[in-house]
């Protein structure tokens, strides 16, 4: 919160807020030395979109403006898609799983076997025969529900890798926006403290002001060029940091177009606990439990010992002829009833049960806090945009036009400055502490967009 108070004849400017409003600040010096009564906003409208004035931003002070490539939210999803190895891995994952529902529906392979009685060829039997297990108790349709699980699983995988995908790509996108917004007032403000400079300078010339006030000004304007100079920077670290969700490169990214300043609503709590069951970590914990299931059946479906039959010839030199051979066999479970094994997985199947309400009570106080984050981010948004912001640049005016009066100190103007550049800061921050938690719900949830309006994607 900002707490604005002004004393008469030359008090200093008492606050606590945020950034990058000085930027249209030392204009208004500027303005106020010509025509005191019309100072120019230091302000930009809260509504203007992010990249608007970015180039010729960065043309104020590092020459012309450079044009090059650009980027919509739309455009950067697209290229994750389809290039995204951590979204490559899972697909390939949810297409390896098709090769276990395959092998889950082979049957046992037939044996073939031979046998030979004695060596020598008077009184010599040979004996070839085909054996064939034959699986009781339901064991192949208990394979064939635990791979489908499997598959399940896999594919909700898939899902929840796009989701947190999607949750990276709009992160990176809207901090590359951010970037270019600090570059936008960055470039103001180097502006305005050049144009202070020359303002203070020229009161020093006059005899009106002392020489340590112009050098106050040249100490501001050379903090204003470094906070450009790590403004430009960050956008090259928010492009190449977005890019590497693709394997692309910084200048493919190029600027990012879209409205930074454009938020979301808050959705109901009604609306948040209706998409709780289908959110991607749900269908996570479900296939889970299921896969537990077929497999506590499978255990099960094993207690029932499969019979191996036999059918073969043999041929009985000693007689002179073939002989038909049949047989059966089947183990006797006096030692093995697979008991441990089925215990073992029903209570897999108790731990994927408790899991699953684990997950559902995480899941539900993930996105509480998620959209608790978004309330207060909008709120704060709006605070600021109300009365935080519009009194830091009043009191800005009368700063510069007090030192234009010879009523107030150069540290006056600069005191201005820095509350205004702080409530920019801070606009900002709590910009970006929005787009953060509204892509936090769509994460947990699993949606596309719950405002496509907004993400675009």
């Amino acid at each position: 919160m900002a707490t604005l108070a002004h004393a008469p004849g030359g008090a200093r400017t008492q606050r606590k807020i945020s950034l990058a409003w000085i930027a249209l600040a030392v204009s208004g010096g500027a303005s106020a030395s010509a025509a005191p009564d019309t100072p120019s906003s230091p302000v930009m409208s809260a509504s203007a979109t992010a990249t608007a004035t970015a180039p010729a931003a960065a043309a104020t002070a590092d020459g012309p403006a450079k044009t090059g490539a650009s980027t919509t939210l739309a455009d950067a999803w697209n290229k994750a898609l389809a290039a995204n190895p951590g979204l490559k891995a899972a697909r390939f994952g949810a297409a390896a799983a098709e090769g276990s529902i395959l092998q889950s529906q082979a049957r046992p392979n037939p044996e073939l076997a031979f046998s030979q009685e004695d060596t020598r060829s008077e009184t010599r039997s040979s004996t070839v025969q085909i054996n064939q297990l034959i699986e009781l108790g339901g064991k192949r349709a208990a394979r064939m529900r635990m791979a489908e699980s499997e598959k399940a699983a896999a594919h909700s995988t898939v899902a929840e890798t796009q989701a947190a995908l999607r949750y990276q790509l709009v992160n990176g996108f809207n901090e590359l926006l951010l970037a270019q917004q600090r570059v936008q007032f960055a470039s103001h403000l180097h502006g305005l403290a050049t144009q202070a400079s020359d303002a203070a300078r020229k009161r020093v010339q006059a005899g009106k002001v002392p020489p340590l006030e112009a050098s106050r000004a040249q100490v501001a304007q050379a903090n204003a060029a470094l906070e450009l100079q790590q403004a430009h920077a960050s956008v090259a670290v928010a492009q190449q940091n977005l890019a590497a969700l693709w394997g692309g490169k910084a200048a493919d990214v190029g600027e990012a177009i879209g409205d930074f300043t454009a938020t979301s609503e808050v959705p109901t709590a009604d609306q948040l606990d209706a998409l709780l069951e289908t959110a991607p970590a749900m269908a996570l914990a479900r296939h889970a439990l299921e896969q537990s299931h077929a497999a506590s059946e499978l255990e099960r479906a094993r207690r029932v010992q499969d019979p191996t039959v036999s059918l073969g010839v043999k041929r009985a030199n000693e007689v002179g002829r073939n002989q038909v051979v049949l047989g059966v066999s089947i183990p006797l479970p006096l030692f093995d009833g697979n008991t441990g094994n089925q215990l073992q997985a029903l209570r897999k199947v108790d731990q994927a049960e408790q899991k699953l309400q684990e997950q559902r009570l995480q899941l539900q106080a993930q996105v509480f806090a998620a959209r608790q984050q978004l309330i207060s981010s909008n709120q704060q948004l709006a605070l600021l945009q109300s009365q935080v912001l519009p009194t830091a640049q009043s009191a800005y005016h009368v700063a510069v036009r007090g030192f234009t009066l010879g009523k107030f100190s150069f540290l006056d103007v600069l005191d201005a400055q820095r509350t205004l550049f702080e409530s920019q800061r801070q606009l900002l921050d709590q910009l970006m502490a929005s787009h953060k938690a509204r892509a936090e719900i769509d994460r947990l949830l699993g949606t596309a967009s719950q405002d496509r309006t907004h993400t675009g994607i």
